[in-house]
């Protein structure tokens, strides 16, 4: 397989923050033309055999998937992993303890906005919640549109759940080392997720790369639906530079909120080693 390959190796079902089932997705992504496709859920693994089955039912290639949350520099930063056992013990309980403190930041998130005059945000972001367990920011975003207090999710972020904000509850995650270790000891590929998504210096951004490949990370996401033309050939350069492979994904959650559709990425530039090179024996046909 070359570059010139649509693959969409990064989405959301409802088993985390998507609005689509697994099922739906798959169809999704094949009428859209994807040729390898991953399911990615956040901090979790549980949709992976339903999505691998999906795939399978429209003679779509597929990676198993998920996307780890950690902690870097004082930031919740992403690390997607692609093509692992997803029955690996020590990933499936990892995972676990990383959900586990949600529930709890919900609670402090909804007192937040309630001491601004929103309450019941906590009942009201769970009616968005396919799991429990991994109720988010996204979901109390969800429920402030339908609620009327915002126009979109974008206006949620400008006014709510940011760092200075009404509602705004940092979680500890993962660490670096921990998801990297997850990921490559279950068999797969370790990938930043967007990274022109984080709000760091060029120091801090040299660090958390630098960092990333002595842990044994193996590739950057180049080419995603939050990154600018121009900041395709930023990380094409950088995975040059630290001699990573390239991931492609559009990180689509919503036929309503995702500004980039299954599949419809432009392709990897050019001279850069496409990250599915790597995991060729662990595609599942």
């Amino acid at each position: 397989m070359s570059q010139i390959l649509n693959a969409d190796l990064h989405c959301h079902s409802v088993v985390s923050d998507g609005t689509l089932t697994p099922e739906e997705l798959a169809a999704r992504a094949h009428a859209n033309g994807v040729e390898l496709w991953a399911l990615t859920d956040h901090d979790e693994i549980g949709g992976q055999q339903r999505a691998m089955a999906a795939a399978r039912a429209h003679g779509m290639p597929y990676l198993t998937g998920t996307e780890v949350s950690i902690t870097f520099a004082g930031q919740t930063v992403h690390i997607v992993g692609l093509g692992f056992d997803a029955t690996d013990e020590r990933m499936k309980q990892g995972l676990r303890a990383t959900r586990g403190g949600r529930s709890e930041r919900a609670q402090e998130m909804s007192a937040g906005l309630a001491a601004v005059g929103i309450h019941g945000a906590y009942e009201g972001a769970l009616r968005y919640v396919g799991n429990p367990e991994l109720i988010s920011r996204t979901h109390f975003a969800r429920f402030l549109v339908e609620s009327g207090v915002c126009q979109d999710t974008g206006e949620v972020f400008r006014r709510f759940l940011t760092e200075g904000k009404p509602g705004f509850v940092p979680h500890r995650w993962a660490t670096l080392r921990d998801a990297v270790t997850w990921i490559t000891d279950a068999g797969g590929v370790a990938i930043i997720a967007h990274p022109a998504r984080y709000n760091f210096t060029p120091t801090e951004e040299y660090a958390l790369f630098s960092e990333f490949k002595a842990h044994g990370g193996r590739a950057v996401e180049v080419v995603t639906g939050s990154h600018t033309a121009a900041e395709y050939v930023k990380y094409a350069d950088m995975a040059h530079e630290f001699e990573l492979a390239a991931s492609r994904g559009s990180d689509f959650h919503s036929p309503d909120e995702s500004h980039t559709d299954l599949g419809a990425l432009p392709y990897l530039p050019g001279k850069l080693t496409p990250v599915w090179e790597l995991l060729a024996n662990r595609i599942h046909r």
